[in-house]
């Protein structure tokens, strides 16, 4: 009997703790332009935060940037709110992410898609999205029929010159022969959301051959799965699992863990295990990956999952390395 009473009524002191931190515990999280609902990185995030809430109950105040000049204004209006942790989304907040963060060493701060910050109430995710995209770019050159495949990008910078580059490397590597388009949307963040123009863009390498594509462009990769349904060939998902939009149509997606690393975030930051640097993702950490479900099964060939499979353990084993752009902003193959 008393061994039962100690027992609950630690349990009750236990849930009051929980009730009570969470009583003191406000998180917060800014999504970038393109919006929540991006069906790409914003939508991806917003699923690891869901997965918070559902688990936790706590409430998560939430932001969508439409203009740049958003970003530190919406990070102190959270703060002046209570927020215990503030999470950025893009390298795009870096800027704000530094002042902030700079000026409230008390309160957390995470941002997605940045290591280069030096601050120590920071914690800072980056990806190695040019190892998923070398994968995907294997699972294109396989799938062509024409030889030649083709890559979208968004705004034109490093980062999606590097899914670019690892895309191409891919290719190569299944069929040295392949022939590989590339276009980016545009050099402002508009290019995140145009989904026009992510259609035009890939009509015109669809003209040039293309029956493959892959893009990395946030919103505006909507207008290009869209286009390359419309016209009878492949399109290639990113960040997310894109496979849903087109079943039968989308060959694949390059998934980037952004929602493990929004849920990671807050379920630290919680439990007060919130440690700050640089966590740099990729195959080996599973922060990158490829999709495969009942949407493109019929896509994907034992052969091609056999070839990915076997670059994905060289890869990880260090037997393959696949070039970042970033390293040197050149693309080797």
């Amino acid at each position: 009997m008393n061994k039962t009473l100690t027992t609950l009524l630690a349990g009750a002191f236990s849930a009051v703790a929980t009730l009570t931190m969470a009583a003191d515990f406000k998180p917060a999280v800014i999504y970038d332009l393109g919006g929540k609902f991006d069906k790409s990185f914003n939508q991806s995030v917003s699923v690891g935060i869901q997965k918070f809430v559902d688990e936790t109950g706590v409430e998560v105040m939430e932001f969508e940037v439409t203009n740049e000049a958003q970003r530190e204004q919406a990070m102190n209006r959270m703060l002046q709110r209570g927020a215990t942790v503030v999470l950025g989304i893009g390298f795009g907040q870096a800027d704000a992410m530094d002042k902030v963060a700079g000026a409230n060493p008390d309160k957390m701060f995470s941002i997605i898609d940045v290591n280069w910050l030096d601050h120590a109430n920071l914690r800072q995710y980056a990806f190695k999205e040019h190892e998923g995209s070398y994968l995907v770019g294997m699972a294109a050159a396989m799938a062509s029929k024409t030889g030649t495949v083709g890559f979208v990008g968004g705004m034109d910078i490093p980062l999606i010159q590097a899914f670019s580059c690892g895309y191409s490397q891919g290719a190569m590597a299944a069929n040295p022969d392949i022939k590989v388009l590339a276009n980016m949307t545009g050099t402002t963040p508009a290019a995140w959301n145009d989904p026009a123009k992510g259609a035009e863009l890939t009509q015109g390498q669809i003209d040039r051959g293309a029956d493959v594509i892959y893009q990395a462009a946030g919103g505006t990769g909507v207008g290009v799965i869209q286009a390359a349904v419309d016209a009878g060939k492949l399109a290639i998902g990113v960040d997310a699992n894109q496979n849903y939009m087109a079943p039968g149509s989308v060959l694949t997606s390059m998934l980037k863990r952004v929602d493990v690393a929004a849920y990671e975030t807050m379920k630290d930051a919680m439990s007060g295990n919130f440690e700050t640097g640089v966590r740099n993702l990729g195959l080996a950490e599973n922060g990158v990956g490829w999709a495969l479900d009942e949407h493109n099964k019929d896509l994907i060939t034992p052969e091609m999952k056999a070839a990915i499979d076997a670059a994905t353990a060289k890869i990880i084993a260090g037997e393959i390395v696949v070039h970042d752009y970033r390293s040197d902003n050149s693309c080797k193959m």
